[in-house]
């Protein structure tokens, strides 16, 4: 539990209607699953950031920065620390020519569609991404052939000491569902992005090609954190995981999708448990059968 003292002294940083005690995570992950946080703050702004890390960092309270939560299961017991959210209060999109400077705590869907209304090509494939910008760039998420590190330009972040800096792409350290923030005492604050004019209904038209794809082979209708797995090399985890036996699936609401195998779903009062139960039965017999070691994609918080 989180003491009366650190909440009073969270209040000196953010106002007192924008810190809740026991949240309930599930309302806060795409999975819709997840116990209570000790204690949830709703940033507005880099300063309130900047000032509650620093507190966090030297009072020795744990912490976890949340995005939109769109890979993320919580575990049923909650979270014994402060989640510090990004989210919608601090999500401003600047359309400068071709770069677009979007704050961390905007969707990838809305920097899209700015680049859509502005004419600007190369995030088309973020339209379906259901992530914020900072969680994008952490975790460098991708779709048919587009990554966040083929259009990010420059990220500024807060440190462990509660300072501004700024990466350019180099220095992010880009790879396969990571960067250096990954393994960094870092949280993205903004992102400016470096896009190329094009036409706006060639961008669209790509945009509802992909919006369709996705639509016919992923299981949108469910509660899910999107792709379970990484994609390990030299194969497709969905298909692994479908000639092992797994369509469907399930332990407890936890399923595996009969659409496609590389989403385990929430098929209804899944918790969290039953969820890490179907994805450690999927390792173990993947790695059987295949002698392939499939690694979550999934972030699992409290466990």
């Amino acid at each position: 539990m989180i003491s009366e003292a650190v909440v009073e002294a969270l209040q000196k940083f953010v106002p007192r209607e924008n810190i809740f005690l026991q949240e309930p995570m599930a309302g806060h992950t795409t999975f819709r699953i997840g116990g209570p946080a000790d204690c949830f703050l709703e940033l507005e702004n880099e300063e309130q950031l900047k000032k509650v890390r620093k507190y966090l960092e030297l009072a020795g309270v744990p912490f976890f920065v949340l995005g939109n939560g769109s890979n993320l299961l919580v575990n049923d017991s909650g979270y014994k620390g402060v989640i510090l959210q990004i989210g919608r209060k601090m999500s401003d999109i600047a359309v400068q020519g071709c770069r677009i400077v979007a704050k961390a705590g905007a969707t990838l869907a809305q920097v899209a569609h700015a680049a859509l209304v502005h004419g600007l090509t190369g995030l088309e494939f973020a339209a379906g991404i259901p992530g914020t910008v900072g969680g994008g760039v952490v975790m460098n998420a991708g779709a048919y052939g587009g990554e966040m590190c083929q259009v990010t330009e420059q990220v500024n972040v807060v440190s462990r000491e509660g300072e501004i800096m700024e990466l350019d792409n180099d220095t992010m350290e880009f790879g396969y569902r990571t960067s250096v923030i990954k393994h960094s005492p870092f949280t993205v604050t903004e992102v400016t992005f470096r896009l190329e004019p094009g036409d706006r209904d060639v961008i669209k038209s790509k945009m509802d090609e992909l919006a369709e794809r996705r639509r016919e082979k992923q299981p949108l209708e469910y509660p899910s954190a999107g792709s379970t797995f990484k994609r390990p090399e030299g194969h497709f985890a969905g298909q692994l995981i479908m000639e092992a036996g797994f369509r469907g699936f399930q332990i407890g609401g936890a399923r595996v999708s009969d659409k496609h195998c590389g989403f385990v779903i929430n098929a209804g009062g899944a918790s969290a448990q039953d969820v890490r139960a179907v994805i450690a039965e999927i390792q173990t017999r993947v790695k059987e059968r295949f002698r392939v070691e499939l690694e979550p994609e999934v972030v699992f918080l409290g466990f």
